[in-house]
């Protein structure tokens, strides 16, 4: 059998169409398709009924086009359509699907398009659907949205119309095999080793650390990092909405808040677990994300016998941090007044550490602030370390001697300062 490319104003788009018309070929036929086969089985299947469906349409394509066609067409069939060989590159951290033709990767900390689509709507909601099967979660118009966790720990979340007017749009946060290390952070220039040196000694002496940043700014890898200084004779419990943590460490207890069924009843929530967790023995308590209620029980675990717990924050920089944490307490219900809740907080907290994403994709810490304390109704801070944009990444040594963990000490919290 023998095929001959004809010239074609746009290949592309009729190889596009093509796929189209084929897709839908194998789903009138799906029944056929066997279940339980070797990879050789269904290959041999989808490739005999491609060409046969081009030789009866008389479809002139050549022999590269066709084992293209047969290889998209699998990955349609058995795995998550266009975006697989995205899934399993693992040089790509994000995959974004803003409809069905539309789909970015980001890939070294750069945003790109790729030349992947979706046949249409329909195809990409099937996708998607088939993404969400295993995990025993729902998206249809009666729950437009829904944010889970692939078997790797993979972050996915999905939304569809009406809420997303121009098509279904998913997102996925790839979950990295290999967690990075406190020698990746040097490698890649997110901080210097007098930087890394003075984290390391705050999560050695049970300092209670807040990680802030922006979306995607790196807070979650910079957490799992912090952890891996922790002892291993401590007894650590991690709250996270997904989990993502990879803490190498061999005494950790991993909860995951649960949403909502499809009644609407059966939520566990984070302030929830945090409780629960109080419970459980925990010398430190470690929070993926500080988002609403569960801030006020944190912070009183910080400040009554958990030294040593971290948290992230979505905020700006660690001002901005301390007034998102009075303004998460005010909407979970808290009457006191407001010196009561800012000394509350500088009495959990210790260090503020705030990293950023740089206009190159790269993620660095910009500052690491000591909470010192309340001063005539203001908190009281001091900036141990601050990046200067363009010039090399180096803490402020003179403020460094503030620090020196192996002096006596001090009253408040049990370590020098």
């Amino acid at each position: 059998m023998k095929f001959v490319t004809t010239p074609s104003f746009n290949l592309a788009e009729e190889i596009q169409e093509l796929k189209g018309k084929l897709h839908r070929h194998l789903l009138d036929q799906i029944e056929a398709v066997p279940e339980n086969g070797e990879d050789e089985q269904l290959n041999r299947f989808v490739w005999e009924k491609v060409t046969q469906y081009i030789r009866a349409s008389h479809i002139a394509v050549n022999q590269r086009e066709i084992e293209r066609l047969v290889e998209d067409l699998i990955d349609e069939l058995t795995g998550f359509g266009p975006i697989d060989p995205l899934l399993r590159d693992d040089k790509i951290s994000d995959i974004l699907v803003n409809g069905p033709c539309h789909v970015y990767v980001e890939r070294g900390g750069r945003l790109e398009k790729t030349d992947l689509r979706f046949i249409d709507n329909a195809h990409l909601l099937r996708v998607i659907r088939r993404i969400l099967a295993p995990l025993g979660r729902r998206l249809d118009e009666s729950s437009p949205m829904v944010d889970a966790r692939l078997p790797d720990g993979s972050r996915v979340n999905a939304i569809i119309p009406p809420l997303a007017i121009d098509g279904a749009c998913l997102s996925v946060r790839k979950f990295r095999k290999e967690p990075f290390t406190a020698s990746d952070l040097l490698a890649y220039g997110t901080c210097d080793e007098e930087t890394l040196t003075l984290l390391r000694q705050a999560v050695q002496v049970r300092c209670n650390v807040l990680v802030t940043g922006s979306t995607g700014a790196g807070k979650t890898t910079l957490l799992n990092v912090l952890s891996s200084f922790i002892g291993s004779d401590e007894r650590v419990i991690t709250i996270e909405d997904a989990a993502e943590l990879n803490l190498r460490h061999p005494h950790v207890v991993r909860l995951e808040t649960r949403p909502p069924g499809v009644e609407g009843s059966g939520e566990i929530t984070a302030r929830a677990l945090v409780r629960n967790a109080l419970r459980m023995r925990p010398d430190r308590i470690i929070l993926g994300e500080i988002r609403g209620a569960e801030v006020l029980d944190m912070l009183q675990a910080m400040n009554t016998g958990h030294d040593g717990s971290m948290a992230t924050l979505h905020a700006n920089g660690p001002r901005d941090a301390l007034s998102r944490l009075e303004l998460l307490a005010g909407f979970a219900g808290y009457t006191g007044s407001e010196i009561t809740l800012r000394q509350q907080i500088a009495g959990s907290l210790d260090f503020i550490v705030h990293i950023a994403r740089q206009r190159d994709g790269r993620r660095r810490v910009t500052t690491v602030e000591e909470v010192v304390d309340v001063a005539d109704g203001h908190y009281v801070t001091q900036s141990l370390f601050k990046h200067e944009p363009l010039s090399r990444l180096r803490p402020k040594t003179d403020k460094l001697a503030h620090y020196k963990f192996d002096l006596p000490a001090s009253p408040r919290r049990g370590y020098a300062g």
